[in-house]
C-alpha cells in the first residue's frame, strides 16, 4: 500500500506543500474542481515526472497502480481500436481455485519474506546496539580510566568509533610482551614527556643548475658578429665601424618609400636594400637568434631557481627546528639574484650590439655556496632524524605494550561483544539465506500463475460483462466487439464504428466499465488479476443520476472486497468534486460504524494554493448545505470572497428558499437602527461580494469588517427566532 504522499512546488501546491499521511485501504478525497485532485492522481501514476514530490510504500514494496482519470480515457479511447482486457471469465471453477490457491501461497510467501526481513532488520539493529554499548564501554573503561597513557591513543582521542575499532584490531593482532602497570608508567614518563619530530629534507627539484654555467660560458659572448665581407658596401661599413648602428636602423627601411632612415633623404633604391640584406646574411641572423634563445632560457631558469630558493628561505624561516643557516642563505640568494640580473643586462647589450665582445659574470661559485649550505643542513637533518627514529622505535614499543595491557585487562568486555556480535551475524545470515530461498520460490510460483493465467484467460469475458451492463441500463444502440488481434471496437447494430459519434456521457460510462474490467484483468494474459492499487479521479463527469448510481455501486462492491481481503486490489484512493456521489459511494450500509480501514480528506484551494485536511475515520461530507456550515466553521482558512459566497448560499437556502423570507422582512426584525443598518450592509455585502470580485479598496475594508459582519450574520438567526438552528450547525453547545 501507499503510506505517504508528499506534494510541493507543483500546480497549485506551493513550496510548503502538503503531506497525505497514514493512508489506509480505502481513502476518500473531496474537493472542488481546481483544488488539486488530478495533480494527486497524476503524481501517483507517474511519480518520476515530479521531482519535488514523493511516494512512500509499505515495506518499500511498490504495487502496480491503475489510475482512472482524463489521461486514462484519452489513452485507451483515443483511437477506434481499444486494447483487450484478459480476464478469467472462461476458466473453470477448478482452474480458478487452483490460481487462487497459488495466489494465496504467493501472498503467504510474501508475508513470510517480510517477516524475515523485519527479523533481519531487528538483528541488524541489535548488532548496532551491541556495538554502541561496546563502543561506550571501550571509551569509559579503556580510554578514560587510562588517561595517563593518552599519548598512546593519539589519533583516537576524539572519536569513539575509531577507538573501538583500534581496540578490536589490537585484540586480534597485538603480540607485544605483557608488562606490569608500574613499568609502563615509568617508561611513559620518559618516552611520552616530549616528542621529537622528524625533519623534512630540503630539496631543490626540477632544475639542472649546470644550465647556468653552460649559457654563461657559451663562446658566442666573445664572438664579434658581423655581416658578409664580400659585399661592396662591406669595406665602408667596416671602415666606419657602424655595423651595429646600421643593423638597428635597417628595420626602419620601408619598401614603399625611398627615404633613408639614416639621413632622411631619397637615397634608397632596391639595389641598396638588397646589398644591406645581403650584408646581414644567414650566419648573422642565426647568431642573433641564438643570443635571444640563450637570454630567454637564462631568464626563465634564473627566475625559477630564485623562486625555489626564496620558498626554501620562507619555509625554513618559520621552522623552529631548522638546521639551515638562513642568514647566509638570504645573503647568497640576494647576491646570486643580482649576478643573474647583471648578466641579463649584458645579454641584451649583445643583442643590440652583436659585434661587441662582452664579459659574463660566472655564477657557478655562488650556486655552489648555496648548494653546500643546503647540503650541510640536510646532513644535520639526517643525523637528527636518525636519533628520532631510534627514539620512535622505543616509543612505538611502549605504545604497543600499553595497548596489550589494556586489552588483557578488559578481555571480558571485548569477548562478550564479539560473542554476541557473532551470534547476531550468524542469525541474520541464516535468515538471509532463508529469505533468498523464499524469493526463488516466489519467482517460480509467480511464473506459474502467469502461465496458468495465460492458459485460461481471454478478452471475450470482459466484452460480455461490459455489454451486459450497457444493455441493462438502456445502452442498446452500440456494443463492444472483439477483433481478431485481441482488441475491441465500439460498433452500432449496423456494423458502423461508433467511436466518434458517442456522447460525452456514453464515452465516460463505457470508459469506466472498461476500467473496472482492468481492475481484475490485464492487457496481457500474464498480468490478469495482478495485485493493484486503484486511484479513481472523478469517474461521474457527464453522467446522469442513474449511471452515477451504477458507478458508485460497482465501486462499493469493490470496497467491500478490499475490506474483506478477498480482492487483488489492496488499496483504493477515490477523488471527487460531487457531494452526492461522495455520499453515495462512501455509504455501505446503515449499520457500518467507523473503521480504521477508511479515511476521509477534504482538499481546498485558498488564494490559489491547495491545502488538505484529514478527518480520519469521520466522514465530513453530509450534504452540500451542511458542507457550507463546515466551511464557515473553518473560515480562518478561507478567503474573503469564499466567505461571502458561503454566507450567501446559507442565507438564500435557509431563509429565502426554505423559509420564503424577503430581505425586508429580515431587516424589519431589527428594532435598533444601528443594527438594522449593519444588517442591510451585510446583505448588500453578501449579495454583491459573492457574485463579483470587489476592487482593492473594498477588499481592504472587508479584512477589517469580516468578523463584525459574521456577528451580524449570527444575529439574523437570533432575531428571526432560529438561533438554535445556528448553534446546531456551528456545533455550539449550551
Amino acid at each position: 500500500m501507499i503510506t505517504k504522499i508528499k506534494i510541493k512546488n507543483t500546480a497549485t501546491y506551493d513550496n510548503e506543500g502538503i503531506t497525505i499521511d497514514n493512508l489506509t485501504k480505502i481513502n476518500f478525497f473531496y474537493g472542488a474542481n481546481g483544488s488539486g485532485k488530478t495533480t494527486i492522481s497524476n503524481i501517483i501514476q507517474s511519480p518520476s515526472e515530479y521531482e519535488t514530490c514523493s511516494i512512500e510504500w509499505q515495506d518499500d514494496s511498490p504495487l502496480n497502480v491503475l489510475v482512472y482519470n482524463k489521461k486514462f480515457r484519452d489513452l485507451n479511447f483515443g483511437s477506434t481500436k481499444i486494447a483487450g482486457v484478459f480476464t478469467l471469465g472462461n476458466a473453470t471453477k477448478e482452474q480458478i481455485a487452483k490460481i487462487e490457491e497459488k495466489k494465496l501461497r504467493l501472498e503467504n510467501i510474501e508475508k513470510l519474506g517480510k517477516q524475515k526481513n523485519a527479523t533481519i532488520d531487528k538483528l541488524k539493529n541489535d548488532q548496532k546496539t551491541n556495538y554502541e554499548t561496546f563502543k561506550n564501554l571501550c571509551w569509559e573503561q579503556l580510554r578514560l580510566k587510562n588517561d595517563m597513557f593518552k599519548e598512546a591513543f593519539r589519533g583516537f582521542l576524539n572519536d569513539k568509533s575509531k577507538f573501538a575499532t583500534k581496540v578490536l584490531e589490537e585484540y586480534n593482532n597485538n603480540t607485544s610482551e605483557l608488562l606490569p602497570l608500574n613499568e609502563l608508567q615509568k617508561k611513559a614518563k620518559v618516552l611520552f614527556s616530549s616528542e621529537p619530530v622528524l625533519l623534512t629534507v630540503i630539496q631543490i627539484e626540477g632544475l639542472d643548475i649546470n644550465i647556468f654555467a653552460d649559457i654563461e660560458k657559451d663562446t658566442i659572448w666573445n664572438k664579434k658578429i658581423i655581416g658578409k665581407s664580400d659585399i661592396d658596401i662591406a669595406p665602408l661599413i667596416q671602415k666606419l665601424n657602424n655595423m651595429d648602428w646600421i643593423n638597428q636602423g635597417r628595420q626602419y627601411i620601408q619598401e614603399e618609400t625611398n627615404i633613408c632612415p639614416f639621413c632622411q633623404k631619397e637615397t634608397i633604391d632596391n639595389k641598396f636594400r638588397q646589398k644591406i640584406e645581403a650584408f646581414f646574411d644567414e650566419n648573422f641572423i642565426r647568431d642573433i637568434e641564438k643570443i635571444k634563445k640563450l637570454l630567454e632560457d637564462y631568464k626563465i631558469n634564473c627566475e625559477n631557481y630564485i623562486s625555489i630558493l626564496n620558498r626554501i628561505y620562507d619555509t625554513e624561516s618559520k621552522n623552529e627546528n631548522t638546521k639551515l643557516n638562513i642568514i647566509f642563505l638570504k645573503s647568497f640568494i640576494d647576491t646570486l639574484d643580482q649576478l643573474f640580473k647583471n648578466n641579463q643586462e649584458r645579454f641584451n647589450i649583445k643583442i643590440k650590439e652583436p659585434s661587441r665582445v662582452i664579459t659574463i659574470n660566472e655564477t657557478i661559485e655562488q650556486i655552489k655556496q648555496i648548494q653546500q649550505l643546503i647540503n650541510e643542513a640536510n646532513n644535520k637533518i639526517a643525523e637528527h632524524n636518525k636519533l628520532v627514529n631510534n627514539f620512535q622505535i622505543e616509543r612505538n614499543k611502549l605504545i604497543s605494550a600499553v595497548w596489550k595491557y589494556l586489552i588483557n585487562d578488559n578481555t571480558t568486555i571485548i569477548e562478550d561483544y564479539l560473542k554476541k556480535d557473532k551470534g547476531l551475524i550468524k542469525g541474520s545470515t541464516k535468515l538471509a539465506k532463508e529469505r533468498d530461498k523464499l524469493r526463488e520460490e516466489y519467482s517460480k510460483l509467480q511464473l506459474e500463475i502467469k502461465e496458468d493465467n495465460k492458459n485460461v484467460t481471454s478478452v471475450q469475458a470482459s466484452v460480455d460483462e461490459i455489454n451486459r451492463i450497457l444493455s441493462n441500463y438502456g445502452y442498446t444502440n452500440f456494443s463492444i466487439v472483439p477483433t481478431d488481434d485481441n482488441y475491441y471496437q465500439i460498433k452500432r447494430g449496423n456494423g458502423e464504428i461508433a467511436h466518434t459519434t458517442l456522447s460525452e456521457g456514453e464515452v465516460t460510462f463505457i470508459t469506466f466499465l472498461y476500467y473496472m474490467q482492468l481492475v481484475h484483468g490485464g492487457k496481457s494474459p500474464e498480468t490478469a488479476n495482478e495485485n493493484k492499487i486503484l486511484v479513481i479521479d472523478d469517474p461521474i463527469s457527464s453522467l446522469d443520476e442513474t449511471i452515477l448510481f451504477v458507478v458508485s455501486s460497482l465501486i462499493k462492491e469493490e470496497i467491500k472486497a478490499i475490506k474483506k481481503g478477498i480482492s487483488n486490489v489492496k488499496q483504493l484512493l477515490l477523488l471527487t468534486h460531487n457531494i452526492y456521489f461522495h455520499k453515495e459511494v462512501s455509504f455501505i450500509d446503515g449499520r457500518t460504524k467507523e473503521t480504521g480501514d477508511t479515511y476521509y480528506w477534504i482538499l481546498r484551494k485558498n488564494n490559489n494554493i491547495s491545502n488538505i485536511q484529514c478527518f480520519e475515520m469521520t466522514n465530513p461530507i453530509r450534504g452540500s448545505y451542511e458542507l457550507l456550515w463546515d466551511e464557515l466553521k473553518n473560515r480562518l482558512n478561507l478567503s474573503n470572497i469564499t466567505i461571502q459566497n458561503t454566507m450567501r448560499r446559507i442565507y438564500e437556502t435557509y431563509f429565502k428558499i426554505l423559509g420564503k423570507y424577503s430581505d425586508d422582512e429580515i431587516l424589519n426584525k431589527f428594532e435598533n437602527p444601528q443594527d438594522k443598518e449593519i444588517c442591510r450592509s451585510l446583505l448588500c455585502w453578501v449579495n454583491d461580494g459573492s457574485h463579483c470580485i470587489p476592487d482593492d479598496l473594498h477588499i481592504g475594508l472587508q479584512v477589517e469588517n469580516k468578523e463584525r459582519y459574521f456577528i451580524v450574520f449570527q444575529k439574523i438567526f437570533k432575531e428571526m427566532g432560529h438561533i438554535e438552528h445556528y448553534n446546531m450547525m456551528m456545533g455550539i453547545k449550551h
